[in-house]
């Protein structure tokens, strides 16, 4: 039967054992409002290691001041039900006064990835997810960690930050989970109107439209952007953020198309904030 623990010293407590025990812990952090894309993550961690831990904590330090915190969606009572239908051992729900007790002042600042994509528009962002994981590596001492390829940036962030400090854990990045339309599962889908929720499509077709550009033989990655940037404005309900075509690893804007790239975008949909991306290979 799934354990869930609410305090930190608990789950320590559990995790030490379960490594004196010789058992691999693999681990699927979330802030909840759990879908098939995380039920994709824990399938995977269940594969691949011996015991799934999943947190469940809406982190308040990855918010900015104007962004969707208080409505972000929460189920506590279905992602529960969720974790233990797909078999995870542990459920972590730590409280929020106990992740950033009273006087607590010390975060984890991300490096030069942090100029591209997601950075600019979400000043603090990252440092808010890579505080917390630290924190959350910390507690668990998971053996794997398992994220989806549609969090592409928090990915890499998470992967020079492991190592960097010289964390023993392995990061593990799981193909994006989509809708039957196409649209990358998220938890902020739900906060989609029915309207908003067709209109957001159009993230997915434009990634096709570059895709087959690609496979025609573009190679210009001024030309790909500038159509996957017409075709989105099309959408009357569509605002971009960015249209990126980078290297997978540095982030950096390419104008060449060749090898192995990334193409990420960044869109509200009405007053939600999407992201989605696909990597091309020549």
């Amino acid at each position: 039967m799934m354990k869930v623990i609410r305090h930190i010293r608990t789950m320590r407590h559990q995790a030490r054992r379960l490594r004196q025990l010789g058992r691999r812990i693999g681990f699927v952090p979330t802030m909840g409002a759990l879908h098939e894309g995380h039920g994709a993550l824990i399938r995977a961690a269940r594969r691949n290691c011996e015991v799934v831990v999943v947190s469940v904590f809406v982190n308040p330090t990855q918010f900015g001041p104007a962004e969707d915190y208080q409505v972000y969606p929460r189920d506590l009572k279905g992602d529960r039900e969720q974790c233990a239908r797909l078999g995870a051992e542990l459920l972590f729900v730590p409280y929020r006064v106990e992740m950033y007790p009273p006087g607590h002042d010390t975060a984890i600042r991300p490096g030069d990835l942090d100029r591209y994509l997601c950075g600019p528009f979400r000043p603090g962002h990252f440092t808010g997810v890579l505080t917390v994981l630290a924190k959350l590596f910390q507690i668990l001492q998971p053996h794997q960690v398992f994220m989806g390829q549609k969090d592409y940036q928090q990915a890499v962030l998470t992967r020079q930050m492991v190592r960097d400090l010289h964390l023993e854990v392995r990061v593990v990045v799981c193909p994006t989970i989509r809708e039957s339309d196409g649209l990358a599962m998220s938890s902020r889908n739900v906060l989609l109107s029915p309207r908003e929720r067709k209109a957001a499509t159009v993230m997915v077709r434009s990634l096709e439209k570059a895709r087959e550009m690609v496979r025609a033989g573009e190679r210009d990655a001024r030309r790909i952007r500038a159509r996957i940037r017409a075709l989105i404005r099309s959408e009357p309900l569509a605002r971009i953020e960015y249209v990126a075509i980078c290297h997978p690893t540095t982030l950096q804007e390419v104008r060449e198309i060749r090898g192995r790239l990334l193409i990420a975008l960044a869109v509200r949909i009405g007053k939600t904030r999407l992201i989605d991306n696909r990597i091309i290979r020549i």
